[in-house]
């Protein structure tokens, strides 16, 4: 027989935190475990299973003596959000009307949902409602997860696949599913599709590798990304320097080009002197100017003929 445990809960408290975090007393355990159910079903229903389809993947819950804090991950925050936070402020007051206590919502984007486990059932589940081919439609998602960085993907979906009159499983498997390691993080997400012939459940296992190595991959990609910048940066610093800056290559700077008339060396020879422009010929209109002779000079010339003789 084969015993299967949810992924989930089998890490959760060990290498995955819980998605309910508060303390109460056992008076009150009840009351709080029920509004948490609530409060995601009311989530799912508003967000996910009519417009604006946010694609909510997960809801935390954290709770205090005087307001209860969500944490909604979605990868289409635009939409939950709104136009000025309007519709975050819609769905905190109709929270606080269902609970009756003070409300504060948090957005997180899920910025791979090629990733994630519960959206890619979701697409799944809404591409099955469509009628699509389901093979082609589990090889797609297979590919498009793999190519999203995961090291694994196994989808399996069971029921009436294709309007057969028995129900019958399909399943796609690619890379490895690590399910005894709880240093692996396997992501687990499941959906039903409500087809015009049946329901067909989706199951989905995404194996995103070792906690630690995630975190070390995402540390490199952080580096990778800030040099770059750095680099772009010093480009258009460059750029906007403009010809003669410091660092351009117009005159006054650091470039290859050189101002006119400066002597440039043969390469391994003495430099060659900037000849002197011809000196102007005298105009034919103009006359003859005999030399002109100064009289100091002529007193100097006298005197010396004088102490000679």
């Amino acid at each position: 027989m084969g015993q299967k445990v949810s992924p989930i809960g089998f890490r959760t408290g060990v290498t995955i935190g819980w998605k309910s975090r508060w303390f109460a007393p056992k008076s009150n355990f009840g009351e709080f475990l029920v509004e948490d159910e609530k409060v995601r079903r009311f989530i799912d229903d508003r967000l996910n299973r009519r417009p604006p389809y946010a694609a909510i993947s997960s809801v935390e819950i954290e709770r205090t003596r005087e307001e209860v804090k969500i944490s909604v991950q979605t990868a289409r925050p635009g939409l939950v959000i709104g136009p000025r936070g309007a519709e975050v402020d819609k769905l905190r007051e109709a929270l606080e009307d269902l609970t009756n206590r003070r409300v504060s919502i948090n957005i997180v984007e899920v910025r791979k949902p090629d990733l994630d486990a519960q959206l890619t059932a979701e697409g799944v589940a809404e591409q099955l409602k469509r009628r699509g081919s389901y093979r082609r439609i589990l090889k797609q998602r297979a590919e498009a997860a793999m190519q999203a960085g995961a090291k694994g993907v196994k989808i399996i979906i069971a029921g009436r696949l294709g309007g057969r009159e028995i129900a019958t499983r399909e399943t796609k498997i690619m890379g490895s599913i690590p399910l005894h390691t709880l240093e692996a993080d396997v992501d687990y997400g499941f959906a039903p599709s409500f087809t015009t012939y049946g329901t067909i459940g989706v199951k989905v296992w995404i194996y995103r590798g070792i906690f630690g190595e995630q975190q070390a991959e995402a540390q490199e990609e952080d580096k990778r990304s800030d040099t770059m910048t750095r680099a772009r940066r010093r480009r258009q610093r460059s750029q906007d320097d403009g010809p003669g800056r410091p660092g351009a290559g117009g005159p006054g700077g650091r470039g290859r080009s050189r101002s006119p008339g400066r002597p440039t060396a043969a390469r391994g020879g003495p430099a060659k002197q900037a000849e002197a422009p011809p000196a102007e010929a005298p105009s034919p209109d103009q006359p003859d100017q005999a030399p002109q002779t100064d009289d100091t000079t002529q007193a100097a010339e006298d005197s010396s003929a004088e102490k000679t003789e």
